[in-house]
């Protein structure tokens, strides 16, 4: 059965119009004929939302009962039943209600999608995984409720809807978002220009970033290498020269007439030896490009020119931007350069950028200071010189009558012998020394046009020529070897120090390493195999490069390079094989992934430990209340038994009925406090996680306030209120040692304030009193364990109300801070997160409470 097609409404912000789209495709699929139904959508009281319904199949929701509540999810089982070809599936990252089928309904799509059933579904852009911290950092709100990347990047169609932010605030205004009397908060919080401004970037990149994983794609399984210009890339090649800061900026100015253009500075060094780079002039520019928003690149490559537009049109760029050459006109005999042959041969998908610095002209060093291998043309040279160059000095000389001699004869071939070396190596220069012996005997040795030598004399010369001409051969060809492993080890230190220097940059996360690894030796893919014990089968740490959907490597066997890293760990690379020399500098590269890994892993039990520290603290928090919070009912209940125990008064029935509802009350409030406790004390443990359940506030904080006077409290919860998903127990216990703590610290004849209010997905409950206050530097301080100040009135406790308070509300996934109350007084802000998918009702008026 073929597996269903899913597509994907993604949104900047709620209100922007994903379900109305949704539901708009779904009327244009039910008019070609299409079978559409409504597995579940939630219209949240919009009305325009709520017609888009009519018309459409909708599919009979499962009810589900959850401590004493019933609730409503999408019914998996009846829409395979039904096996509708098109469903539809309204909010992608809401968490079921425990009980039903999967935990998130992201699993019940996979499911449908399996069944061969093509869903059409929503989400907004703060709901992935991957942009929790980012959204938390612009909107002040974490997203309890996301659905990972991956999940949205598989589906087959992702379309942004998307809307300005001037536009959402408008339809916020009109009340086609939220109920109006929450309009004036959500403007002034979640839904502020900024907020939806930065959403909404997030969004298109997020897309932007999809589209162009898509292009890539294509382009690779279709072979295309021409650039197309469908996004603006600008790439910069750096020498290392100090023009590099110039023409860094200079295609930074270009990308910023574009909108999302893009700058990718490369550096491109020769795999035998560099030329005249200056790694910290390449640090320095590495963090100039960074700093503008770009990214550096450093790659090998024999063939400068050819190397950077393999780079150019690998990454799909449209410009390249380099520098006029510093080289000076006598040093163009060695080529026309790399700005030439690049614009030659860069053809008509690139632009080439030519930009003039201080730097023209001024020299860059003699071609020598390549020091590589020799390349086939000069191989050839030598061979012509060290070979044809005798045989036409011959015929030169033998044209010339009464030549200049013989010594002179073995000097000018000798010299020959020599240009032969330092062009072709020894082997040229071996045989130029030979064939110019054997041509020195047959044309300029008495008797000539023979081989013998009549001569002593004449035969030393002969060997003495022969033996120099084969030591400077080997004189040569030593330098060159010499020259050739100096410029490879100035190579690898090179390459080396950006190995280190990433690590002092921070760049120590696994992924980033093995692209750099993978862009170094232009490879193809690189992962980093481990397994436990030598029979046990390998598994991936880590992956760069290549096709993510492609099967991983299972072996280090099965990769073209493959560098061992201890005795259960390897580094696998594919795309060509590596030579010898550069498996040093690779092994540099698997060490650093070891450690870097290891780190990674130790990061994470740091972060754990730290978790455990934190849970001590509170553990030791929560000891310390049990002798705080239960002496005033033990206290209460002591009184009570002395009492009705003492023989000195004749209780009435009433009386001994009131003594005994006083201990009837007592123990329960004991009861419950402890069990709060413990359950708060195995939660740091991780033996025991909240009962998180869907309550209205309303029904919980009355229940919090029987420990403190009545009249001294007063209530503002509007029963429109969304649902809050808490444990009620610990929010009540929360509650009320906030309360309490607010009602010691108010004067006489004030009331504490005790307010609800909904701000998007999340519900604040504020206890604002009028007493003295805290200073800003001690906000923090005061939730801490044991801290009190002098002024605090007599009996106030041990100081342990706030951490505890704290403690439970961190615990079932709120939040506590201190503000100051306008007027004066201290206002403890605990903010909750609303109940998913529960749309407010809304009453006529809204409810007010003294107590």
């Amino acid at each position: 059965m073929a597996r269903g097609k899913l597509r994907i409404y993604l949104g900047a912000a709620p209100g922007v119009g994903k379900t109305y789209a949704m539901l708009s495709e779904a009327h244009r699929r039910v008019e070609r004929g299409t079978d559409v139904v409504v597995a579940f959508v939630e219209h949240h009281g919009r009305p325009r939302t709520e017609v888009m319904l009519h018309g459409l199949e909708q599919v009979q929701r499962r009810e589900l009962e959850y401590r004493g509540s019933t609730f409503t999810e999408m019914d998996v089982d009846a829409v395979l039943e039904r096996k509708p070809a098109v469903a539809l599936v309204d909010e992608l990252a809401h968490t079921n209600i425990p009980g039903s089928r999967n935990g998130k309904r992201w699993q019940d799509v996979e499911e449908l999608l399996e069944a061969g059933i093509t869903v059409i579904s929503t989400v907004n852009i703060q709901h992935l995984e991957s942009l929790g911290d980012v959204v938390e950092s612009i909107t002040g709100v974490r997203q309890r409720e996301t659905v990972p990347d991956e999940v949205v990047r598989r589906a087959d169609q992702i379309e942004l809807v998307d809307m300005s932010p001037q536009a959402i605030r408008r339809r916020m205004a009109h009340g086609n978002i939220y109920q109006s009397d929450k309009v004036d908060a959500a403007l002034s919080n979640y839904f502020r220009p900024g907020n939806l401004t930065a959403l909404r970037e997030l969004a298109l990149l997020w897309v932007a970033d999809r589209v162009d994983e898509y292009l890539q794609q294509y382009r690779a399984e279709h072979s295309i290498r021409s650039t197309w210009q469908a996004r603006e890339r600008i790439v910069v090649g750096l020498t290392g020269g100090p023009e590099g800061r110039t023409l860094i900026r200079r295609a930074a100015r270009m990308a910023a007439k574009g909108s999302g253009s893009e700058v990718l500075a490369v550096y491109i060094a020769r795999s035998d030896g560099l030329t005249s780079a200056s790694p910290k002039e390449l640090a320095v520019q590495r963090t100039l490009v960074e700093d503008l928003g770009g990214t550096f690149h450093h790659v090998i490559g024999d063939d400068i020119p050819s190397a950077l537009l393999e780079f150019a049109r690998g990454v799909n760029a449209t410009q390249i931007v380099l520098g006029s050459s510093r080289r000076k006109a006598w040093q163009y005999i060695f080529g026309p350069g790399v700005g030439a042959t690049v614009a030659r041969d860069s053809g008509p998908d690139l632009d080439v950028h030519i930009v003039t610095h201080d730097e023209v002209a001024k020299g860059r060093g003699l071609p020598v200071a390549r020091g590589a291998r020799l390349g086939r043309s000069r191989i050839v040279a030598g061979w012509l010189v060290g070979v044809g160059g005798p045989a036409l000095l011959s015929l030169l000389l033998t044209k010339i009558s009464n030549g200049p001699g013989l010594a002179n004869d073995v000097l000018l071939f000798l010299f020959l012998t020599v240009i032969a070396a330092l062009l072709g190596g020894q082997l040229p220069a071996l045989a130029s020394a030979a064939v110019g012996s054997l041509l020195l005997n047959f044309y300029f040795t008495p008797p000539t046009h023979t081989l013998t030598v009549n001569d002593p004399k004449n035969i030393v010369a002969i060997a003495i020529f022969f033996a120099v001409a084969v030591s400077v051969a080997s004189v040569v060809d030593l330098a060159a070897r010499r020259t050739h492993q100096a410029a490879r080890l100035r190579a690898e230190s090179e390459i080396l120090s950006f190995l280190a220097g990433s690590v002092l940059r921070g760049e120590t996360t696994l992924d980033a390493l093995l692209e750099r690894v993978r862009e170094t030796f232009g490879m193809d893919t690189v992962a980093l195999l481990e397994r436990r014990s030598d029979v046990d089968p390998w598994t991936c740490a880590g992956r760069a490069g290549g096709d993510e959907s492609a099967p991983p490597l299972r072996r280090p066997e099965d990769a073209d390079v493959d560098m061992p890293v201890g005795d259960h760990m390897a580094l696998a690379l594919t795309g060509r094989v590596l030579p010898a020399e550069d498996r040093r500098v690779l092994a540099a590269f698997a060490a650093q992934a070891a450690v870097v890994l290891d780190r990674q892993r130790l990061v994470g039990e740091a972060e754990r430990a730290q978790e455990l520290a934190e849970g001590n603290r509170i553990r030791t928090a929560l000891l310390a209340a049990v002798s705080h919070d239960l002496r005033t009912p033990l206290a209460s209940i002591k009184a009570s038994v002395t009492s009705l125990q003492s023989d000195d008064v004749a209780w009435s029935e009433e009386d001994e009925a009131e003594l005994l509802e006083g201990i009837e009350a007592g123990a329960d409030r004991l009861d419950h406090l402890v069990g709060n406790l413990l359950d708060m004390s195995r939660l740091q443990t991780g033996t025991v996680t909240p009962l998180i359940r869907e309550i209205d506030l309303d029904e919980v904080v009355p229940m919090a306030l029987g420990g403190v006077p009545e009249g001294s409290v007063t209530l503002d919860i509007p029963e429109e209120l969304p649902m809050v998903a808490v444990d009620p127990g610990l929010l009540e216990r929360s509650v009320a040692n906030l309360v309490e703590n607010a009602v010691k610290y108010s004067p006489d004849g004030e009331a504490v304030l005790v307010a609800a209010s909904a701000l998007g997905d999340r519900v604040e409950l504020r206890i604002a009193d009028r007493g003295p206050g805290v200073p800003d530097s001690a906000k923090d301080r005061i939730f801490e364990p044991f801290q009190r100040y002098g002024d605090a009135p007599r009996g106030a406790g041990v100081g342990l109300g706030l951490a505890v308070a704290r403690g439970f509300a961190e615990a079932i996934g709120g939040t506590l801070a201190a503000e100051d109350t306008p007027g004066g007084g201290m206002t403890m802000v605990l903010t909750l997160p609303a109940a998913p998918g529960v749309p407010p009702v809304r009453p006529d008026l809204p409810a007010q409470a003294t107590t």
